[in-house]
C-alpha cells in the first residue's frame, strides 16, 4: 500500500506536468481510494511529498480532472495538521475562483474543500469574507435549491461564517433572508429544519436582516410550527417549538422590525404572541412575555398594552408561577411588567390594577434574576406616585427584605437595584413614617454606602434620599448617619476634583441639613470644610458656586 502510493504520487507529479487526463484521473482515484483506506497516514504522506503545490496548478475550471482535485483537498483537510499546509500552498485563492463553476459537483467538492481548511479558524474565514464568498454562495444557493447536498454545503458554510460580525454586513446586502425563507418553507424533515434554524439565529441578531427576516415572511413560518408543535411531547417537536418561538423573540428586538409586527397593537402576529401567554405551555408563557416586554421598548406600545388588558394577562401569568414556578417565567414576566411601567400615565393604571401585590408575592424568591426584576418594577412603579411610595416603604417585610439584598454582593446587579429602591421609596414618598421604617430595618447605612457608588446618578439618588432624611428626621437617623461615617465621605466628595457638580451641589446641601445635629455638626466642624468649600465658590458650574457661597456663610455662622 505504502509503495503504491508513493509510486501514485510519484507519477501523478509527472502527469500533472504533462496535463494526460486520463492518466492523471487514474492517479486521483488511486488517492483518493487510499484516502478512505487511511485517511491520516495517506495525508502525511501527501504533505511530505510535495505534491500539494501541484494541486494549486490542477484547480481550473476547464479540467474533467478539478471535482476530484478538490474532493482529495477537502478529505486531507479534515485533518487539522493538513489545513495551514493547504493554505501555504495557495490553494485557497484557486478554491474560491471555482466557486463561479456551473458543474454541481465541482461546486459541491469545492465548498467542502473550504469549509475543511477554514474549519475552527476565524482568521481564515475572515479571509475568506474577504474574498467575496459570501454572495457567491447565496446566489448558488439560489440557483441549485434542488440539489440537496448542495444546499447543504452552503448552509454549513453560512453557520460557519455567520459567527462571525464581519460577515453580517455583507448578508445583509445580499437576498440571504428570502433564500433562507423559502428553503424553510420547503423543509418538512426536522433535521433540515434544524439546519437552516442553525443559521437563522446568528443571523437575526442583525437589525438589518432582521427586518429582512420579518418582511420575508419568516414570522408566518414560526407561527406555524408553534401552531404544529404545541400539543406534542415528541423530544424533536418540543426542541424545534423552543427554536421557533426563541427566534421569533430574537427578531422582536430589532426596533424597525418589532414595529413592523407589532402594526399599532392590531397586527395578527402581536395578537397571537398575546395568546401565548394564557398557555399551558410553559415555552410558549416564556416566549410570550419575552415577545411584550420586547414589544413594550416604546412609549406608544407601552400605553396601547396597558390600556388593552396585557397587565391582567400579565399578573394571572405571574400568579400561576408563585409556587415553585418557573423561574423564566416569572423574570419574563416582571421584565414585561417593568418595561411597561416607564410611561408616567401607565403607572398609576397599574397601581390600581394591584401589580405591586402581584409583585410582591415574589419577595421570597432567592434566584437572583428574578430578585432584580421585581426590584426594577417596583422602582418604575413608585416614580413621582407619592402615596403608592409611602405604602411600598412602610411595608416592613419589604424593607427589610431590600437591606438584606443591599448585601448580596454576589449579585451587583441585585445589590446596585435594592439601594435604588430604598432611595425611591424615600424620594417620591418625602414621608417621615418611610423614613423611621428604613433606619428601624438598618437600611441607612447602605444609603450612604451608595453615596459612594462609581455610578453618579446612584450617586445622587443616595444624596437625595439622605438630604430628606436630614430634613424630616435627622433625629431618628443621628445614630446611623454617624456610625456609617457620612460626614467624611461627603468631605471626601467636595475634595474630590473627579466628583460630578451635581454631586458637590447636593453634598453641601446636605452638610447645611445636618448641622441640626450636635454630634454631626461637631464633626462637621472638626473636618475643616470651610477650606474646601470655599474652593468651590469659584466653581464654572453656576449652581454648585451659588451653593458653596450659601454652604460658607452657614458654616462660619455656626461655627
Amino acid at each position: 500500500m505504502a509503495d503504491n502510493l508513493s509510486d501514485t504520487l510519484k507519477k501523478l507529479k509527472i502527469t500533472a506536468a504533462d496535463r494526460t487526463d486520463d492518466s492523471l484521473e487514474g492517479c486521483l482515484d488511486c488517492l483518493l481510494q487510499a484516502l478512505t483506506q487511511n485517511n491520516m497516514e495517506t495525508s502525511e504522506k501527501i504533505q511530505g511529498s510535495g505534491i500539494l503545490q501541484v494541486f494549486a496548478s490542477l484547480l481550473i475550471p476547464q479540467s474533467s480532472c478539478t471535482a476530484k482535485v478538490a474532493n482529495i483537498i477537502a478529505e486531507i483537510a479534515k485533518n487539522e495538521f493538513m489545513r495551514i499546509p493547504c493554505v501555504d500552498a495557495g490553494l485557497i485563492s484557486p478554491l474560491v475562483q471555482l466557486l463561479n463553476s456551473k458543474d454541481q459537483e465541482v461546486l459541491l467538492q469545492t465548498g467542502r474543500a473550504l469549509g475543511n481548511i477554514c474549519y475552527d479558524s476565524h482568521s481564515l474565514q475572515a479571509q475568506l469574507i474577504n474574498m467575496g464568498v459570501i454572495p457567491t454562495l447565496v446566489k448558488l444557493l439560489g440557483i441549485h435549491c434542488q440539489n440537496a447536498a448542495l444546499t447543504e454545503m452552503c448552509l454549513v458554510a453560512f453557520g460557519n461564517l455567520a459567527e462571525l460580525e464581519s460577515s453580517k454586513e455583507q448578508f445583509a446586502s445580499t437576498n440571504i433572508a428570502e433564500e433562507l425563507v423559502k428553503l424553510f418553507k420547503k423543509q418538512i424533515e426536522h433535521d433540515k429544519r434544524e439546519m437552516v434554524f442553525e443559521v437563522l439565529a446568528p443571523l437575526a441578531e442583525n437589525d438589518a436582516i432582521k427586518l429582512q427576516l420579518v418582511e420575508s415572511g419568516l414570522v408566518e413560518c414560526l407561527l406555524e410550527i408553534v401552531q404544529q408543535k404545541v400539543d406534542s411531547d415528541k423530544e424533536e417537536d418540543i426542541a424545534e417549538l423552543k427554536t421557533a418561538s426563541d427566534l421569533m423573540v430574537l427578531l422582536l428586538l430589532g426596533d424597525e422590525s418589532m414595529q413592523r409586527l407589532f402594526e399599532g397593537g392590531k397586527g395578527s402576529v402581536f395578537q397571537r404572541v398575546l395568546s401565548w401567554i394564557p398557555s399551558n405551555n410553559h415555552q410558549l408563557q416564556l416566549a410570550g412575555a419575552l415577545a411584550i416586554a420586547n414589544f413594550a421598548r416604546n412609549d406608544g406600545n407601552c400605553i396601547h398594552m396597558v390600556d388593552n388588558g396585557i397587565v391582567e394577562k400579565l399578573m394571572d401569568l405571574l400568579d400561576r408561577h408563585v409556587e415553585d414556578g418557573n423561574v423564566t417565567v416569572q423574570h419574563a414576566a416582571l421584565s414585561a411588567l417593568r418595561n411597561l411601567a416607564i410611561p408616567v400615565v401607565n403607572k398609576a393604571k397599574m397601581l390600581s390594577a394591584g401589580v405591586t401585590e402581584a409583585v410582591l408575592k415574589f419577595l421570597k424568591s432567592e434566584m437572583p434574576p428574578v430578585q432584580f426584576k421585581l426590584l426594577g418594577t417596583l422602582r418604575m412603579l413608585i416614580d413621582a406616585q407619592a402615596e403608592a411610595a409611602e405604602q411600598l416603604g412602610k411595608n416592613v417585610k419589604l424593607v427589610e427584605r431590600l437591606v438584606e439584598w443591599c448585601e448580596a454582593k454576589d449579585h451587583a446587579g441585585v445589590m446596585g437595584e435594592s439601594n435604588r429602591l430604598l432611595s425611591a421609596l424615600i424620594r417620591h414618598s418625602k414621608s417621615k413614617d418611610v423614613i423611621k421604617t428604613i433606619v428601624q430595618s438598618g437600611g441607612i447605612k447602605h444609603l450612604v454606602t451608595m453615596a459612594t457608588s462609581e455610578h453618579v446618578i446612584m450617586q445622587n439618588e443616595a444624596l437625595v434620599a439622605l438630604a430628606l432624611i436630614a430634613a424630616l428626621e435627622l433625629g431618628t437617623a443621628e445614630k446611623d448617619l454617624e456610625s456609617a461615617q457620612l460626614v467624611q465621605i461627603l468631605h471626601r466628595l467636595l475634595a474630590d476634583e473627579r466628583s460630578a457638580p451635581e454631586i458637590k451641589y447636593n453634598s453641601m446641601v446636605l452638610i447645611c441639613a445636618l448641622m441640626g445635629s450636635e454630634p454631626l455638626h461637631k464633626e462637621v466642624q472638626d473636618l475643616a470644610f470651610l477650606d474646601v468649600v470655599s474652593k468651590l465658590r469659584s466653581h464654572e458650574n453656576k449652581s454648585v458656586a451659588q451653593q458653596a457661597s450659601l454652604t460658607e456663610q452657614r458654616l462660619a455662622v455656626e461655627s
